[in-house]
């Protein structure tokens, strides 16, 4: 049982691909990363990530967190995201997601990760 101020994440994403589709999916990370991104540069900052945040329900992510998620999805140190960094980071935040790709790795190489 979570605490008051413990997030719990549920993980949509594997229900949203069996509905949708796979080419679908990626358009709605898409959609989610456009309504995230500076309308200027074209890139997730963290002023764009902090005034646009609470329309995917994230008003209450203070800047450390918020700047965490910067950090964690910025592959290329610039300190933004772009649009295909963005969509790599939901993927590696799915659970479910990153589970199967681990499964279809290991039965494809033979190898165990």
């Amino acid at each position: 049982m979570a605490e008051d101020n413990d997030m719990v994440f549920e993980d949509f994403f594997p229900s949203m691909i069996e509905r949708l589709g796979a080419d679908q999916f990626i358009a709605e990370l898409c959609n989610g990363f456009s309504l995230l991104m500076d309308q200027q540069t074209g890139v997730i900052t963290f002023e764009s990530l902090k005034r646009n945040s609470s329309l995917l329900g994230l008003r209450d992510l203070g800047d450390d967190e918020l700047l965490c998620m910067l950090r964690e999805g910025d592959l290329d140190g610039d300190g933004a995201l772009s649009r295909s960094e963005f969509c790599v980071l939901m993927c590696r935040l799915s659970p479910a997601i990153m589970n199967s790709s681990k499964r279809l790795l290991e039965e494809t190489t033979g190898n165990q990760f």
